[in-house]
């Protein structure tokens, strides 16, 4: 599956979901990851509906978005388009949340979370 992580470095989950200009994307299983894109998003909208197309459309592709906010208007916005909003606390690294969702996938996995994963697998 593809979760997207609100970044300003790539190390750690510091950036607020409609403020982030850099979303890093990766690609999780139960026992592997790997990043596979540097999102930019940007791009100055003063429109705030209009940003958050923008930003949900600049991680269309992704299952899960991490972020250390999210407004309601935004999550609801997020969800709709087939993407599970997660926040965090702020400066988590990217690596440590994997691992954490990696283990709860092998361990005792919610029921939404198995519907993302095996969407994902094509099952």
């Amino acid at each position: 599956m593809k979760i997207a992580f609100a970044s300003s470095n790539g190390d750690t989950i510091d950036q607020h979901f409609g403020w982030s200009e850099h979303f890093y994307l990766y690609e999780i299983d139960k026992e592997h990851f790997e990043c596979v894109a540097k999102i930019d998003s940007s791009k100055k909208i003063e429109d705030e509906h209009e940003k958050l197309t923008y930003k949900i459309g600049s991680i269309a592709q992704a299952d899960i978005v991490y972020s250390t906010q999210i407004g309601p208007t935004a999550s609801k916005m997020v969800q709709s388009e087939g993407i599970y909003p997660v926040k965090t606390t702020e400066g988590e690294r990217i690596v440590d949340a994997i691992s954490k969702l990696q283990e709860v996938l092998r361990t005792s996995a919610p029921p939404w979370l198995l519907r993302i994963y095996y969407k994902s697998q094509g099952v």
